[in-house]
C-alpha cells in the first residue's frame, strides 16, 4: 500500500462497495459456527483513512509531503505491542499504526481513519485480522484484515471520545471495548455484524483494561485506576444484561491494577503497586501473596499476564520475569491476621537493570509457544523465551528506542544526519535518509536540549551541543570510528561514536535553550533558573558571564546577518522577551562573579489583547450585518411601485452585550517567536491568547522594572482553526518560501510564503495533517534537511518521524547518489585523553565555583592577616616584659610607680568602646548560631538530662529503713489533646439538624392577592372639600375611645386565656417529677442479664468507643500520677526536713562541743553521731558543678594524663569518680572539724578558793543540765523524724499496692483499647451510615411537613375559590332578576367556553413582538371561529352579540361575569394542579419515608451485632482480681475448687447496697398503692367537676346566641362589635351624600326646565311636518293623474320601444341585486367582527376591506338629491326604496 494516503482532516466515507443481505446471513452464519472465512466485502480504505486539511480555494497540492520512516516508539502509552505473526509487530505512533517486521526492519503504515488519533488496537486471536480503536468525536472500532490490510468491519457509537482498551473472547466472536473520558462506556460487540450487544458505564474514573474470561465466556473483568470490577452477563427477564460487582479492597490500601489474570475457578490474580500480588475471591482480597520473610513479589508494580503450565506468569517494573506455582496460589490462604501468604517463584528471569517491562504478547505458534515480546517503558523491545530450561537463550532486545517526551532535536547543516535527546538520558544520532540509528550515548542525567553546531564553528559538522537536566553542558564530538582504524590500527566497531569534548555546568535547573551567535564566536545557554550564560567559543570554551532573565527561558534566538547589529533575543516562558547585545569576548572581567550587569538589553512584557480583538471583530460584524440589512432595504424600496413612500423604521433589536475585556491570570505561557525585522518579532502564546501570531517590538521607555511592565503587539496575525491549536515550533525553508509549524495538537502546517515577506503578509493558505499524538504529542520540534528535501518533526509523545517533499520516486531517484557522510576524527584524537565529566548533579555550577574560590582566597588572606597580628603582638609583649625587668631593677627612687605604666584613661575607654562596638557586632553575626544552639542544648538536656529520673532515697539516722520516691515517666503529648476530639460519623450534630429541618417553611402561595375577593369596589378619594362639624367630631373622638378600652379589654383576656391555656398540661403530658424518677428508675435498676450473655444489648449511653476507653486510660494514668506525685511530694519534704534536721544537729553539736570546753573531760558525754546527707539522697546536685570544681577536675585531668594513658571514655570516668570521692572527703573534713577543737587553756597549778571553788561548782551544775537537754533534744529530733520516715514507709506500701492494681487495671484497659481499635473502623462506618439514614429521615420528615402544611394552604385556597366561584354564580342569577326573557340565551353566553390568550407581564421583547403579531390577528380571527363554531355555526357567531331587546347594560354586565368565571376557573385549576403534585410528592415522601426507616432499622440492627460482638471480645478478656480466702464463699464440699471459672465476682459493696435496696423498695411499694388510691378519688372528683362546667358552658353559650338573635337577627362577633369606632371616612361620605344630593335636585329642575321647552319645540315641528304631508300627499295624487295620462298616450306606440326599455330595467335591477348581495355580506362580516371584539373584551379596528361602489343619488320628492352618510343598515334600506318605487311605476304603466 501507498506510504501516505489523505484526505480533509476530519472526513471520513463509511460504505462498503458490495454489501448485501445474504452477505450478511451468511456472515451470520459462519460466526455461529465459529468459523472465519475470507470475506467478499471490504471498505475502501482510500475513503476511510484521514487526509491533510487545505484551505479551500488554494493551489496547495494534496500531496506536499510524503511520510518517509518513523523513529520513535511510544513506549510509555499501555499496551502498545501486538504481534500479529512470528516477525509481524505492530505499534501506535501518533496518527499513525506501525507494521514492524522484526528480521528485515522494514515498516509499513495505516493512517488512522478520524484524524483525531489511535486510542488502542488488539489482534485478533487467529491473527487473522486486528481491531483498531480510534480517537476523536464518536470513534470507530475498525477491523482490518490481515496481510492484506483492508477494511472490512466498521464498529460506531461505542464512545464519545476515544478507546482505552478492547480485547476479544477466547474464539474470537465478541469484542470488548471500554471507553475513555468522560463515559467510560462499556461495550460488547458482535463484531462480524457491527452490532452492540451490551453496553454499560464501567465507572466514573480511568479503565487500563478488560477482558473476557478464557474458562467462562459468560465473565469479564475491568481494572484500572485504583479499583477492579467483576462482570457477569446476566440473563434477566428483560433480556441479557451486563451486571458488575465492584472489588472490595477491604484491609488492604486501594491500588491501580494494571494486569490480573482469570484463573479457572472464577478467582483473580491481580498484581499491586507495592509488588506483591492480591488473590480475588468474589469480589473480596483472599489473600495478598507475598515472598518469604515479607518480601516483594517484584519492585514496584507487578502484573501478571499468562497461566500456563501451572505456573502464573508476572513481570514487573524490576526487569524480572518470575513464574509462580499455580496450584499453591489457586489454594492459598492466609495463616495469621496479616492476611498474607508467603511463596517463593519457581522460575525466574532476569531481562536487564535498568528494564521496566509493561507488558507481554505471547507467540501463537506451537513451536514457539513460550517465545514472548515484552514492552520496555525505558524504549525497548524484548524477545524472550520462558521455556526456563537450561538451553534458554538470553533475552534479546530487537529494538532499542528513547523513552518519554523527544526534549531536543537538530540536523547537521552539511549532511542528513539527525540528534535526538530525551530525559531517558541518551544522545542518539540518525541517519534519516537510510533509516537507521547510527550511535547513542548514556549519561547520567536527562538531556533537554540540543544543537548541531554551524559550520562557522566546525566546519565538517561533528560537534553537538547537548544541554542536560541537572545545568551541564555537554560539547560531543561525532566521528566515524572506522576511518579512526586507520590511524591507530584498532578494529573499532560501530558507524558512528559520540566522544565528550568538553563538559562544564552553567546553570543550577535544567538547560532549555542552547544558540550560537552567527558569527560563531559566542554560545549561549539559558535555563529555567531563569539565567542566560555566554561562552566563548574556540578549541577549549571559556565562559564569559551571564544575565538574569525576568523567567525561566523557552527559547534563544539570535538576529540573522541580514540585521544590522547582533543581538539576542531571549524568550521567556512567563511571557517576557528581553533583547541583550552579546558580550566581548576580548574584555577581561575580574571580579567576584559572572554577572554581567552592564550588558545593555531591552524587556518587553506581552499583555493580552485576544479580548479586544474579539471586541472589534464583533463589532465589525454587527456594523458590517447592519450594512447589509440597510442595503436590502433600500434595494427593497427602489424595487417597490410606490418610491415616494418613506422607509419604515426598523424595529429597535436589543443588541447583545460585547464582549467584556479580559486579561488572563496568571498569563499565557510563552512557545515560540523569531525575528521580523530589526527590534521586531513575533510571538506565539498559548493558553488563553492562542489562534494569533502577535507581532511586537520593543518600547522606547526602558526604565520600568521588567517584571511591572505591560506592553501589548502592535499588530497581530489570525492563524486559523488554532483557538485552542497554538503553534509551538516552526522553521523556516532555506529560501524562507515555506513556513513549517509543529501545533499543540500534534499536527503539522505549512505555509507557502512570498518572497522576502518578513510581515508574514502570505501566511493565509495553509496544508495540515495530523501526526502526532492529538492529546499529548505536542509537536516541539520541527526541521528541515540541509538541502530542504526532508522534514523531520519530534514530539511529546516520544514518535519522530521524517518527511520528504518530493514523492518517494523523485526521492529515490534523488537520493541515488547520496549518502548521509559521517564526520572523519580529528587528528591526533586517539592520542587525546577523556574529557573530565561532571557525574554529581549536586555539583557546583560555574558561577558558584567561582564565588567558592573567591571566598577560599578571602578566608585564607583573614587568616594570614590575623597570624600577623598575633606575631606582632607577641613581639611587643615581650618587649614590654622587658621593659617591666628593667624597670624593677632600677633604684626606687627611679622606677616608674605601675599607675605611671598604665595608659592615659582615655585610650583605654577608646579601646573598651571599640571592644564593645565589636563584641554587640559579633553578636549580631552569630545571634542566630547562638540561639540554634541554645535550643540544641534544650533539646539535648530534655532528650537526656530531664527524661533521667531523678529518685530520691530518704534513709533513716537511727535504722535501716529507707524510702524512695517513684520514677515518673513523661506524660504523652497526645493525652490531653484525645479529651477535646470528637469522634466523626457520630450523630452530635444530628439534634441541630433536627431542630434546623423542623421549623416549618410554608412559601405563600403565588399570587395570593389573585386569591382575594375582586368585588370590592375601589377606594373612591375622599373631597377635600368636605368637613364635618364639631358635633360629629365629638362623636367620632367618644366611640374611638370606647372603642380602644375594649380592645385593651380583649386584649387582656386574650393573654390570660392564652397564659391559661399554655400552663394546661396536654393528654399525655406526664408530671416532671415521675419522669425523672423513671429516668432514674431506669438508670439504677439492675438489668438481671450478664454481660457475658448473647442477647446482653449494651445501653446506648453505657456504650464504649476506642475514644472514651483512651479517655478512661488516660484518666487512669492522669490519677496514677497524681497519687505517686502526692507521694513523692511527701517523701521530698521529708527529705528537706532531714537537711534542716542535719544542720539543726551540726548546731547542737557545736553548742555541746562549746558547753564541754567548759566542763572537766570526766564530765563530757560523748555527742551522737551526726547524721550525713547521702548522694541518693539528692540526686539532683550530681549535675550541680561550680568553677572551683570545675577546675579540681581539670587538675585531675591533668594528672592523670601524665600518669598513665587509657582510652578517653576510661579516663573520664576515673576522674569523675576521684572527684567524688574528693568531695566528699571534704565535706567529711568539715563535719567532724568541730569535734577536733582542742582547749587551748590549761590549767594553772593554782588552787581555787572557796568561793571560787563554790561558783565554779554551780558553773558545772548549769553547763552539765545544758548538755544534758542539748543532747535529749538531739536524740528526740532524731526518733521524730525515723517515726515519721516508718510511717511514711507505710503508707507508701499501702499506696503500692493500690497502684499495682491500679496497673492492673490499666492493662485490662489497655487490651480494651486495642480491641475497640480493631472495631472502630466497622463502627464508625456503620455509624456514619445510621447518622445519614437518621439526618436522611429528618431531612424527609421536615420536608413532609412542609408539603401537609402548602397541601393544606392549597385546599384552603381552593374551597375560597370554589365559595367564590359560587358567589358569582348566585350575582348572576340575581342580575337576571325573575322571568326575564333572555335567560337561557344570557345563561348560555355566561357558560360559554371560549380560546383566551393567557395574559403576561409585557417584557421588553414582547413589547417588540406586538407589532409583529398584529398582522396575525385575522389568523387569530380565523381560529376563533372556528374554536366558537359549534353544532349552528351562524347563531354561534352571534352569541357575544346582544340581541335586540336585550338589555345592553345587563349583557355587557354578563360578559365581565364570565370574564371573571373563567378567571376563577383558570385559578382554580391551577390550584388543583399544584395541590395535586403536593399530594404526589406527600405520597412519595411517605414511601421513602417508610424505606429510609427500614434501612435506618436495618443499620440499627448491624451496629447492634457490631457492638454484641465487640461486648463477647470484650467478655473474653482476663480480668485479675486480688482476693483473700474470707472472701471465696464459692465452696464445694466445704473446700475451695481448683477450677473458679463458674463463679461469680461481685462487689461485696454492691451486693450490701442491692440488699438494702430490696427492703427500700417494699417501702416504697406501699408508699405508691396511697398515692394511687390518692390520685384516684382525685381524678373521679375532677371528671364530675368537668362534666358540670361543661354543661354550664352549653347554656350559657345558648343564651348568648338567643340574646344575638334577638338584638340584631344574626349571630354577630361580639369583640368586634365592641372594637367598632366611628369611621371618620363614612362621616365624611355621609356629608359629601348630602351635599350631592342638593346638587343633583336643582340640577334636575334644570333638565326638567329645558324637556318642557324642547316638547314645545317637537310639537311645532310635528305640525309643520303634518301640513307638509298633506301637501305631498296632494301632489302625489296629481302625480298620478298625469302618469295615467302619459301612459294611457304611450299605449298607442309599438312592441319595439316597450322591448327596449324593458331591457334596461332589467339591467338596472340585476345591478341592484348585486348591490344589495355585496352589502349584506359586509354586515355580516360587520356582525362577526362586532362578536370576536365582545369576546376579547377589547377594540380592534376590522382588517381592511375594499371600498364599496359609489351609490347613485336618487331623486327625492322635492327635487332634492341626497347621498347617504348612513351606517349599512340605513344604507341597504335606501337602496330597497327606489327599486319598490321603480317597480311600481313599471306596474303602472303596464
Amino acid at each position: 500500500m501507498s506510504e501516505e494516503n489523505t484526505t480533509t482532516v476530519g472526513e471520513q466515507t463509511e460504505k462498503r462497495e458490495t454489501a448485501t443481505q445474504d452477505n450478511g446471513e451468511v456472515m451470520q452464519h459462519e460466526a455461529e459456527n465459529g468459523s472465519t472465512k475470507q470475506l467478499s466485502e471490504y471498505y475502501n480504505y482510500e475513503e476511510l483513512h484521514s487526509r491533510p486539511y487545505i484551505t479551500p480555494d488554494s493551489e496547495i497540492p494534496e500531496n506536499l509531503l510524503h511520510l518517509c520512516h518513523s523513529f520513535g516508539y511510544d513506549s510509555g502509552r499501555r499496551g502498545n505491542l501486538q504481534l500479529l505473526d512470528d516477525n509481524t509487530l505492530i505499534f501506535i505512533a501518533g496518527n499513525l499504526l506501525v507494521l514492524l517486521d522484526v528480521s528485515t526492519k522494514e515498516q509499513r503504515y495505516l493512517r488512522s481513519c478520524s484524524g483525531g488519533g489511535i486510542g488502542t488496537i488488539k489482534a485478533h486471536p487467529s491473527k487473522e485480522c486486528f481491531a483498531v480503536a480510534e480517537k476523536g468525536i464518536q470513534p470507530n472500532i475498525i477491523m482490518y484484515e490481515y496481510p492484506s490490510l483492508r477494511p472490512f468491519c466498521i464498529l460506531r457509537g461505542g464512545t464519545e471520545r476515544a478507546y482505552c482498551f478492547v480485547d476479544f473472547n477466547q474464539d474470537g466472536s465478541l469484542l470488548a471495548s471500554v471507553g475513555a473520558d468522560p463515559d467510560y462506556m462499556l461495550t460488547l460487540w458482535d463484531w462480524r455484524r457491527e452490532e452492540v450487544m451490551l453496553r454499560c458505564k464501567a465507572i466514573s474514573q480511568e479503565v487500563y483494561r478488560v477482558s473476557f474470561s478464557p474458562y467462562n465466556p459468560g465473565l469479564l473483568t475491568s481494572s484500572g485506576s485504583g479499583h477492579i470490577k467483576f462482570w457477569k452477563m446476566a440473563d434477566t427477564y428483560t433480556g441479557l444484561k451486563l451486571q458488575g460487582l465492584m472489588g472490595n479492597f477491604g484491609k488492604t490500601a486501594a491500588t491501580d491494577i494494571k494486569g490480573y489474570v482469570d484463573l479457572p475457578d472464577g478467582k483473580v490474580v491481580s498484581g499491586s503497586d507495592w509488588g506483591n500480588l492480591l488473590l480475588w475471591e468474589g469480589n473480596a482480597i483472599k489473600v495478598e501473596i507475598c515472598r518469604k520473610g515479607g518480601g516483594k513479589c517484584h519492585a514496584g508494580m507487578v502484573q501478571p499476564f499468562a497461566l500456563e503450565d501451572g505456573q502464573l506468569m508476572t513481570i514487573g517494573y524490576d526487569g524480572v520475569v518470575r513464574g509462580w506455582d499455580f496450584e499453591s496460589i489457586d489454594t492459598a490462604d492466609s495463616t495469621g491476621d496479616s492476611g498474607r501468604f508467603e511463596l517463593e517463584p519457581m522460575n525466574e528471569l532476569l531481562v536487564g537493570h535498568n528494564v521496566c517491562l509493561s507488558s507481554v504478547v505471547k507467540s501463537s505458534q506451537p513451536s514457539d509457544s513460550f517465545i514472548c515480546f515484552a514492552q520496555d517503558t525505558g524504549g525497548a523491545i524484548w524477545k524472550l523465551d520462558l521455556s526456563f530450561t537450561y538451553t534458554t537463550p538470553d533475552p534479546e532486545c530487537l529494538f532499542s528506542f528513547h523513552a518519554g517526551a523527544i526534549q531536543g532535536l537538530d540536523v547537521s547543516r552539511i549532511s542528513h544526519l539527525m540528534a535526538t535527546t530525551t530525559l531517558d538520558r541518551t544522545v542518539k544520532v540518525f541517519d534519516f535518509l537510510a533509516k537507521r540509528e547510527l550511535t547513542s550515548s548514556r549519561f547520567n542525567q536527562g538531556g533537554t536540549a540540543l544543537s548541531w553546531a554551524p559550520t562557522l564553528v566546525n566546519q565538517i559538522g561533528s560537534l553537538l551541543v547537548t544541554g542536560f537536566e541537572d545545568g551541564v553542558v555537554r560539547l560531543l564530538e561525532l566521528y566515524d570510528p572506522q576511518r579512526l582504524n586507520v590511524v591507530t590500527g584498532r578494529i573499532p566497531k560501530g558507524d558512528a561514536k559520540l566522544r565528550l569534548k568538553q563538559a562544564f555546568k552553567p546553570h543550577r535547573a535544567p538547560v532549555t535553550a542552547v544558540a550560537y551567535e552567527r558569527n560563531g564566536e559566542i554560545l549561549a545557554t539559558g535555563s529555567s533558573d531563569s539565567t542566560v550564560f555566554f561562552f566563548t567559543v574556540g578549541e577549549k570554551y571559556k565562559p564569559i558571564g551571564f544575565v538574569h532573565v525576568p523567567g525561566p527561558v523557552q527559547a534563544l534566538e539570535w538576529t540573522p546577518h541580514s540585521h544590522g547589529e547582533n543581538r539576542l533575543l531571549i524568550l521567556c516562558q512567563s511571557g517576557h522577551v528581553v533583547e541583550v547585545h552579546p558580550p566581548d569576548p576580548e574584555v577581561q572581567r575580574p571580579g567576584i562573579t559572572f554577572h554581567l550587569p552592564e550588558l545593555s538589553s531591552r524587556a518587553f512584557r506581552f499583555r493580552s489583547i485576544k479580548s479586544r480583538i474579539k471586541r472589534e471583530q464583533e463589532i465589525a460584524r454587527r456594523q458590517a450585518a447592519k450594512d447589509e440589512k440597510q442595503k436590502e432595504r433600500e434595494e427593497r424600496l427602489k424595487e417597490s411601485k410606490q418610491p415616494d413612500l418613506e422607509p419604515e423604521e426598523d424595529k429597535e433589536e436589543v443588541e447583545e452585550e460585547l464582549p467584556s475585556i479580559f486579561i488572563p491570570k496568571p498569563p499565557s505561557p510563552l512557545y515560540c517567536g523569531f525575528y521580523s525585522s530589526p527590534g521586531h518579532f513575533w510571538l506565539s502564546m498559548g493558553g488563553y491568547d492562542s489562534g494569533f501570531l502577535y507581532h511586537c517590538q520593543f518600547s522606547e521607555e526602558q526604565d520600568q522594572d521588567p517584571l511591572q511592565r505591560q506592553d501589548e503587539p502592535f499588530d497581530f496575525l489570525p492563524v486559523l482553526n488554532a483557538d485552542d491549536d497554538p503553534i509551538r515550533s516552526f522553521t523556516f525553508s532555506s529560501d524562507r518560501q515555506l513556513l513549517l509549524c509543529g501545533m499543540h495538537s500534534g499536527s503539522i502546517r505549512v505555509y507557502p510564503l512570498q518572497p522576502g515577506d518578513h510581515s508574514l503578509s502570505s501566511m493565509q493558505a495553509y496544508w495540515a495533517l495530523s501526526v502526532h499524538d492529538n492529546q499529548y504529542g505536542h509537536l516541539r520540534h520541527i526541521r528541515c534537511s540541509y538541502d530542504d528535501l526532508l522534514v523531520l518533526t519530534a514530539g511529546d509523545d516520544g514518535n519522530f518521524f521524517s518527511f520528504s517533499l518530493l514523492p518517494p520516486e523523485e526521492l529515490k531517484k534523488s537520493m541515488q547518489r547520496k549518502k548521509a557522510n559521517v564526520p572523519s576524527p580529528r587528528v591526533g584524537l586517539e592520542n587525546e585523553a577523556l574529557a573530565q565529566d561532571i557525574e554529581d548533579p549536586a555539583a557546583c555550577s560555574i558561577e558558584s565555583e567561582k564565588q567558592k574560590l573567591d571566598k577560599d582566597r578571602l578566608r585564607r588572606e583573614a587568616e594570614l592577616k590575623i597570624a600577623a597580628k598575633r606575631k606582632k603582638l607577641a613581639e611587643l609583649n615581650k618587649k614590654f616584659q622587658q621593659l617591666l625587668i628593667t624597670n624593677q631593677s632600677l633604684p626606687e627612687h627611679v622606677r616608674l610607680k605601675p599607675e605611671e605604666l598604665q595608659l592615659h584613661p582615655c585610650f583605654s575607654e577608646q579601646a573598651e568602646r571599640e571592644k564593645a562596638q565589636q563584641v554587640r557586632l559579633v553578636r549580631e553575626q552569630v545571634a542566630w548560631e547562638e540561639e540554634r544552639c541554645s535550643i540544641a542544648l534544650r533539646k539535648m538536656q530534655d532528650w537526656f538530662k530531664d527524661s533521667l529520673s531523678k529518685v530520691v532515697t530518704v534513709v533513716a539516722i537511727c535504722s535501716d529503713h529507707r524510702i524512695s520516691t517513684y520514677s515518673l515517666p513523661t506524660l504523652p503529648e497526645h493525652s490531653a489533646q484525645l479529651r477535646h476530639q470528637t469522634r466523626p460519623g457520630w450523630p452530635e450534630g444530628d439534634g441541630a439538624a433536627a431542630a434546623e429541618h423542623g421549623r416549618p417553611r410554608v412559601e405563600p402561595a403565588k399570587d395570593s392577592s389573585i386569591l382575594e375577593e375582586e368585588d370590592l369596589p375601589p377606594p373612591v378619594a375622599g373631597s377635600e372639600g368636605v368637613k364635618l362639624g364639631d358635633r360629629q367630631v365629638e362623636r367620632l373622638r367618644k366611640a374611638a375611645e370606647k372603642a380602644e378600652q375594649a380592645r385593651a379589654k380583649i386584649e387582656k383576656r386574650k393573654q390570660e386565656w392564652a397564659q391559661l391555656y399554655a400552663e394546661k398540661p396536654s393528654e399525655n403530658c406526664e408530671d416532671p417529677q415521675d419522669v425523672q424518677a423513671i429516668v432514674e428508675a431506669k438508670e439504677n435498676l439492675g438489668d438481671l442479664k450478664l454481660k457475658s450473655d448473647k442477647d446482653f444489648t449494651m445501653p446506648k449511653h453505657l456504650r464504649m468507643n476506642a475514644e472514651r476507653k483512651s479517655t478512661e486510660l488516660i484518666g487512669l494514668e492522669e490519677k496514677i500520677r497524681e497519687k505517686q506525685t502526692e507521694m513523692n511530694q511527701r517523701i521530698v519534704a521529708l527529705r528537706d526536713s532531714k537537711v534542716r534536721l542535719v544542720s539543726q544537729l551540726r548546731s547542737q553539736t557545736q553548742q555541746v562541743l562549746t558547753v564541754q570546753l567548759r566542763l572537766p573531760a570526766h564530765l563530757h558525754h560523748p555527742p551522737p553521731t551526726l547524721p550525713a546527707i547521702l548522694p541518693e539522697e539528692t540526686p539532683e546536685k550530681r549535675l550541680q558543678f561550680n568553677r572551683a570544681t570545675l577546675v579540681r577536675y581539670r587538675r585531675l585531668r591533668d594528672q592523670r594524663v601524665q600518669s598513665m594513658e587509657q582510652d578517653e571514655q576510661e579516663d573520664s570516668t576515673y576522674i569523675l569518680a576521684q572527684l567524688e570521692k574528693e568531695v566528699e572527703r571534704e565535706e567529711g573534713t568539715l563535719s567532724h572539724s568541730a569535734s577536733s577543737v582542742t582547749r587551748e587553756e590549761e590549767e594553772e597549778g593554782a588552787e581555787l578558793s572557796e568561793l571560787e571553788e563554790e561558783l565554779r561548782r554551780e558553773e558545772e551544775i548549769k553547763l552539765l543540765h545544758e548538755q544534758d537537754s542539748l543532747l535529749e533534744q538531739m536524740e528526740s529530733s532524731v526518733w521524730q523524724f525515723d517515726a515519721e520516715l516508718v510511717l511514711l514507709r507505710h503508707q507508701k506500701l499501702l499506696l503500692d499496692w493500690q497502684l499495682k492494681l491500679a496497673d492492673l487495671r490499666e492493662l485490662t484497659l489497655y487490651q480494651e483499647l486495642l480491641l475497640l481499635k480493631e472495631f472502630e473502623r466497622r463502627e464508625d462506618s456503620m455509624q456514619e451510615n445510621l447518622s445519614a439514614r437518621t439526618k436522611e429521615e429528618i431531612s424527609i420528615t421536615s420536608k413532609l411537613k412542609e408539603y401537609n402544611e402548602q397541601l393544606e394552604v392549597k385546599r384552603a385556597d381552593i374551597v375560597k375559590l370554589q365559595e367564590r366561584e359560587k358567589a358569582l354564580h348566585a350575582a348572576f342569577h340575581a342580575s337576571l332578576g325573575e322571568e326575564n326573557k333572555f335567560e337561557e340565551f344570557l345563561t348560555k353566553v355566561f357558560k360559554k367556553k371560549i380560546k383566551r390568550v393567557k395574559k403576561k407581564e409585557p417584557t421588553g421583547n414582547e413589547e417588540e413582538e406586538n407589532e409583529e403579531d398584529s398582522d396575525d390577528d385575522s389568523d387569530w380571527d380565523d381560529d376563533d371561529d372556528d374554536f366558537d363554531s359549534g353544532s349552528d355555526e351562524e347563531g354561534a357567531a352571534l352569541d357575544d352579540v346582544c340581541p335586540p331587546g336585550c338589555v345592553p347594560a345587563l349583557f355587557g354586565n354578563t360578559l365581565q361575569l364570565r370574564e371573571r368565571r373563567m378567571d376563577l376557573e383558570e385559578l382554580l385549576v391551577e390550584e388543583k394542579k399544584s395541590a395535586e403534585i403536593l399530594r404526589k410528592e406527600c405520597i412519595m415522601l411517605v414511601k421513602k419515608e417508610k424505606s429510609v426507616k427500614s434501612s435506618q432499622k436495618a443499620a440499627e440492627d448491624d451496629l447492634e451485632l457490631v457492638n454484641r460482638e465487640k461486648q463477647q471480645k470484650i467478655n473474653e478478656l482476663d480480668v485479675v482480681v486480688p482476693l483473700r480466702l474470707h472472701q471465696i464463699m464459692f465452696v464445694v464440699n466445704g473446700s475451695v475448687p481448683s477450677d473458679q471459672s463458674p463463679a461469680l465476682v461481685l462487689d461485696m459493696t454492691e451486693l450490701t447496697r442491692l440488699q438494702d435496696r430490696i427492703k427500700q423498695l417494699q417501702e416504697e411499694k406501699s408508699q405508691q398503692k396511697d398515692l394511687y388510691i390518692d390520685a384516684r378519688k382525685q381524678y373521679v372528683g375532677l371528671t364530675h367537676d368537668r362534666k358540670d362546667m361543661k354543661v354550664k358552658i352549653e347554656v350559657l353559650e345558648k343564651q348568648c346566641h338567643e340574646l344575638m338573635m334577638m338584638k340584631f337577627g344574626r349571630e354577630v362577633d361580639l369583640e368586634a362589635l365592641q372594637t367598632l369606632s366611628g369611621n371618620r371616612r363614612l362621616e365624611e361620605l355621609k356629608q359629601e351624600k348630602l351635599l350631592r344630593e342638593a346638587a343633583y335636585a336643582k340640577e334636575i329642575k334644570q333638565w326638567d326646565a329645558k324637556v318642557e321647552e324642547a316638547r314645545d319645540r317637537l310639537m311645532e315641528v310635528t305640525r309643520c311636518n303634518t301640513e307638509r304631508v298633506l301637501c305631498m300627499t296632494t301632489l302625489m295624487d296629481k302625480n298620478r293623474e298625469l302618469e295615467r295620462k302619459i301612459n294611457a298616450s304611450q299605449r298607442k306606440m309599438g312592441n319595439k320601444s316597450q322591448d327596449y326599455r324593458r331591457g334596461v330595467d332589467q339591467v338596472e335591477i340585476q345591478r341592484l341585486q348585486g348591490l344589495v348581495k355585496t352589502q349584506s355580506q359586509q354586515a355580516e362580516a360587520l356582525r362577526r367582527e362586532i362578536g370576536l371584539l365582545s369576546r376579547k373584551g377589547g377594540h380592534v379596528l376590522p382588517p381592511a376591506q375594499a371600498r364599496l361602489p359609489p351609490i347613485t343619488p336618487l331623486p327625492n320628492p322635492t327635487g332634492r338629491t341626497k347621498t347617504s352618510t348612513q351606517g349599512p343598515g340605513r344604507l341597504l334600506s335606501q337602496v330597497k326604496a327606489p327599486d319598490s318605487s321603480r317597480q311600481g311605476v313599471n306596474q303602472h304603466s303596464a
